[in-house]
This record gives C-alpha cells, sequence and structure tokens, in this order.
C-alpha cells in the first residue's frame, strides 16, 4: 500500500469525513474541517509510527499536512 492510500485510510477510520469517496487528495483537511489542531497531533503521530519519521514542530505547517498529498510528498520527503 503507497502512503497516499494509508494516510487515506487513517484519516476515513480516525475521523469524520462524510463521504470518503468524494475526499480528494488535494482537498484541505484543515478547511473542510475533517482535522483541527488536536487531529493534526493525531496526524503526526501516526506518521511517526506508521512511516518512521520525525515531525519537528517547525514542520507542522499546511504545506506539509494539510491534504493527502502534502502529507504523501513530505513523508517521501523525510523518508529519502
Amino acid at each position: 500500500m503507497e502512503i497516499a492510500e494509508k494516510v487515506r485510510s487513517f484519516l476515513t477510520s480516525n475521523f469524520y469525513i462524510a463521504d470518503p469517496a468524494e475526499l480528494a487528495s488535494d482537498a484541505s483537511l484543515l478547511g473542510r474541517g475533517i482535522v483541527d489542531s488536536t487531529g493534526i497531533l493525531e496526524v503526526v503521530a501516526f506518521l511517526e509510527s506508521e512511516f518512521g519519521v520525525t515531525v519537528a514542530d517547525e514542520e507542522m505547517l499546511p504545506s506539509n499536512l494539510d491534504s493527502i498529498d502534502n502529507i504523501a510528498a513530505y513523508v517521501r520527503r523525510k523518508s529519502s
């Protein structure tokens, strides 16, 4: 399973998403109200345990964590 699929699966299992099939991979998770500041911490904990990356406080930015696409790209950068 690729990174984006694992992230999508985590999000749909742990956060309320009215229609998971409608969640575009570039949709803003914060803007759509899927995650809030506490939810971001849950996402970070998932990324650290699932992919073995360390997310520094200064990396907790929308450009890294606000969509499935951004998260997958971030994890790929951190893993290489």
